[in-house]
């Protein structure tokens, strides 16, 4: 392959791995299709690709489809065991973030909602809200008709939005905000002020530190804020599990604040919240070493601020 193949594609790389995030909800999963979609094109007859932009998009999107109906798949996430892997601000793979809409696609809130539809439902939402496809464009990719696309459409954005109040732009230096009040609400025992600080119909949703076998759930403002209380006290036994004394750092986590805990310079957990009105509305809690990886990475290239909590 010729070089000007190479950088053709390379040109696209980007867009393309920021779709297979937000389609399979793993970076290490969308390396993968990005690179699968490399060698199709390496394979492909070029001269007779008339939009190289449009081919790529099509094949890594079908080939991140047969990825969310395999066998494999199905049964991790049928599961109830998977959340999406985090991802720290500035990493490319977040890709375009100009509009609302594009900025909440990626978010974890909305990844695990997508988790609702089905694979061609998932392809159709994530094409239209966060890179704008037309339906003739998605229909072209899909291999369906426009009205079918339109079809999709209505029906993932009625079983993956949340609520109208939720769905309004959020101040991050607002968010951090309440996620810094929170913190300290969390960490010094005072469960009134968090349960103030919750939604009526909140949730949160943990994957137990990678030790549990379901993820675990909790909704009304109440349990959420005594889960909360309890993984936020700090025990010998937790900083064993650890590995040391943990600092607490607010990040921006897939467009979020997140308190990240960190040992030695090593991220060992996430919480990354969706906050409206001043409240928070959803907790994510990911503690999963191997869904840490590529966040990991990304720290150790970071020049973090001071520490909220220095010694957990």
């Amino acid at each position: 392959m010729d070089s000007a193949a190479v950088d053709r594609f390379e040109a696209s790389r980007g867009r393309l791995a920021s779709l297979a995030y937000r389609l399979l909800g793993s970076a290490a999963d969308a390396e993968d299709a990005v690179q699968d979609t490399f060698l199709r094109w390496q394979a492909a007859d070029r001269a007779r690709i008339e939009v190289p932009e449009a081919w790529l998009t099509k094949v890594a999107t079908n080939l991140c489809l047969d990825r969310l109906r395999s066998a494999q798949a199905r049964h991790e996430r049928a599961a109830g065991t998977w959340l999406p892997e985090p991802l720290l601000e500035g990493d490319p793979m977040l890709g375009p973030a100009d509009t609302f809409e594009q900025r909440e696609s990626v978010s974890l809130a909305v990844l695990t909602l997508l988790e609702r539809l089905s694979p061609v439902e998932r392809a159709v939402y994530v094409l239209r809200e966060a890179f704008a496809y037309s339906h003739a464009e998605i229909a072209e990719i899909l291999d369906i008709t426009e009205s079918a696309s339109q079809q999709h459409t209505h029906r993932a954005r009625i079983r993956a939005a949340t609520d109208q109040r939720r769905t309004h732009e959020t101040d991050l230096a607002a968010a951090r905000r309440v996620v810094e009040e929170f913190l300290a609400a969390a960490t010094s025992g005072r469960t009134e002020r968090l349960v103030a600080l919750l939604t009526d119909d909140v949730t949160a949703v943990s994957d137990g530190a990678g030790l549990a076998k379901r993820l675990l759930r909790y909704t009304t403002r109440e349990r959420v804020a005594t889960f909360v209380r309890a993984g936020f006290k700090p025990t010998p036994a937790k900083r064993r599990l650890a590995g040391g004394s943990l600092a607490m750092h607010i990040a921006s986590v897939n467009g979020s604040p997140a308190v990240l805990a960190v040992v030695d310079g090593r991220v060992v957990g996430v919480v990354a919240f969706q906050v409206s009105d001043g409240r928070v509305a959803s907790l994510h809690g990911i503690a999963a070493a191997d869904q840490l990886t590529r966040l990991n990475n990304a720290w150790q290239r970071h020049e973090p601020g001071a520490p909220v909590i220095n010694a957990w």
